[in-house]
């Protein structure tokens, strides 16, 4: 299958964001079959055909077909025989089941990697932590995806901050601007407005630390960029790690 071996999609780099970046293109594939190409697959996934996969390809496509016939295969392999079921239920419960052991896999291909290329606890903390920021793929086919958390309002602290912390004060939330809305179109067409990280394109919670830089004015969990509240306090000018990259290269 086109993009499935770890060669191809690891070429030099591996780290805990590239196998996101290959876990999101395969989520993205497999996103498209459930939702804008529904047809399309329902009409791949012939109960009168053998066992049947459905795999998300890191170039952000998708495929049906028979599983690996290597034994163990190079990556997990999806549920079997998705297609057997297809006519013994309602299409909406079928794609949701679809959807759940979708999820499985795509767990199951990332910590492979993980596991392959050594992580320790603190990349696969990152790793996961990337992933979490995105809804499931069930929660996008079911609908419960759209109902994320309303966007914070802009009033309160800067993005980063020249004062120093008060020994008995906590660190704030940083807000996001504005200027920063981005539409989020995973559902098939629904736009529902959302703040992104610029590093996972995960979407903003209130449960976590964000931080701005002041060169690019994009947003970031601080945990993507190794950055903790106490530590952003004593920041008089924040630059991403994309930022700082280009100004030493210059």
């Amino acid at each position: 299958m086109d993009g499935s071996g770890s060669a191809a999609i690891f070429p030099n780099t591996r780290t805990p964001e590239d196998v996101f970046t290959d876990f999101r293109a395969r989520r993205a594939g497999i996103l498209k079959a459930l939702t804008t190409d529904v047809e399309k697959f329902y009409k791949l996934c012939d109960p009168e055909k053998e066992n049947l996969c459905l795999y998300g390809l890191s170039n952000e496509t998708w495929e049906v077909t028979v599983p690996a016939e290597e034994v163990p295969p190079e990556l997990p392999e999806p549920a079997l025989g998705i297609n057997f079921a297809r006519d013994g239920m309602p299409e909406k419960d079928w794609l949701s089941l679809v959807a759940v052991h979708s999820d499985a896999w795509l767990i199951a291909v990332a910590f492979y990697f993980g596991a392959r290329f050594g992580f320790d606890k603190d990349a696969r903390r990152r790793l996961y932590m990337m992933i979490n920021n995105h809804p499931t793929v069930f929660e996008v086919v079911t609908g419960i995806g759209k109902k994320q958390p309303k966007a914070p309002s802009s009033n309160g602290k800067t993005k980063s901050s020249s004062k120093k912390p008060n020994s008995n004060s906590k660190p704030a939330k940083q807000p996001l601007p504005k200027q920063e809305q981005q539409i989020i179109k995973e559902d098939g067409g629904d736009k529902d407005q959302a703040y992104l990280c610029g590093t996972c394109g995960g979407r903003y919670s209130n449960e976590e630390f964000w931080i701005g830089c002041d060169i690019c004015e994009k947003w970031y969990h601080g945990d993507c960029v190794r950055i903790t509240p106490a530590r952003a306090d004593y920041i008089k000018q924040y630059k991403c790690p994309a930022c700082s990259n280009k100004r030493s290269r210059e």
